[in-house]
């Protein structure tokens, strides 16, 4: 049914009353845009590798909002379907799944492993596929519900030193569309969030090394480097139902990266 004019309300940005499974949600970009859903009114439950996860746990309490922490390695495919379980029992439903887990390993590629391509398509990729699969299955019975996968800008550029990660989130960006088109009937949009630089502790090395901390920055309009917070509204647009006709979409956040 067509929206009328009249029926816009800020609203659409509110979150309360939805679940969402948000993958690798204990730090960096994964902690803020649970936050962010947090903030909205989501109930949310995280995925993480690790076991210490107080900090992410205080901050979405303070926004009044319960959570569940699960701990999993999703690049073993026998997990996925535990997940969406875990997650059914806690909150009864899915509406939003947030796909942020990720790895980067690094070599030239002359001499990159065959473990170390593995080990980042099986998280970066199989596991995007894999989880989205099992999420859309309760999706659909709901007859709605959002799947935000996290790409990059080495979703539209080559990089160095980083093939498969490359290749993964090429990937993502394709595996968006491909659920947009097949799931957008039955009320479920599909969309992806591309960050730029952000400061994390995964980047730290990067913005210590002074020459390539300054290339960085020579390139973005903005002129620094993004921050974990500059992605929270990108992922609450996309969660709510002010993006329900958007589909298949790759939203860059990147300070103008791409744009130089």
């Amino acid at each position: 049914m067509t929206l009328q004019l009249n029926e816009f309300s800020l609203d659409f940005f509110s979150l309360a009353g939805k679940a969402a499974i948000v993958t690798g949600g204990n730090t960096g970009l994964g902690q803020a845009y649970a936050v962010a859903l947090a903030k909205a009114g989501a109930d949310l439950f995280v995925v993480t590798h690790g076991t210490n996860w107080d900090e992410t746990k205080g901050l979405i309490e303070k926004e009044g909002g319960r959570v569940e922490f699960f701990q999993a390695d999703l690049a073993n495919r026998e997990i996925i379907k535990e997940v969406v379980s875990e997650c059914l029992k806690a909150f009864g439903r899915i509406d939003i799944l947030v796909n942020n887990a990720g790895t980067i390993r690094r070599a030239p590629l002359l001499e990159y492993q065959q473990e170390d391509w593995d080990a980042v398509m099986d998280l970066n990729l199989n596991a995007v596929y894999f989880l989205s699969q099992e999420a859309a299955k309760v999706m659909m019975e709901q007859k709605s519900g959002k799947i935000i996968n996290i790409a990059s800008m080495l979703s539209f550029q080559g990089g160095k030193f980083v093939p498969p990660y490359t290749a993964s989130k090429h990937a993502v960006a394709g595996l968006t569309k491909s659920f947009a088109n097949e799931l957008a009937e039955y009320g479920i949009q599909t969309n992806a969030i591309a960050p730029g630089y952000v400061a994390t502790k995964n980047t730290a090395p990067i913005r210590e090394d002074e020459k390539r901390n300054a290339e960085i920055l020579s390139r973005i309009p903005a002129a620094r480097w993004a921050a974990p917070a500059d992605l929270m509204g990108a992922v609450v647009f996309l969660a709510g139902k002010a993006s329900d006709y958007m589909n298949g979409h790759t939203l860059v956040v990147d300070g103008g990266w791409l744009a130089r």
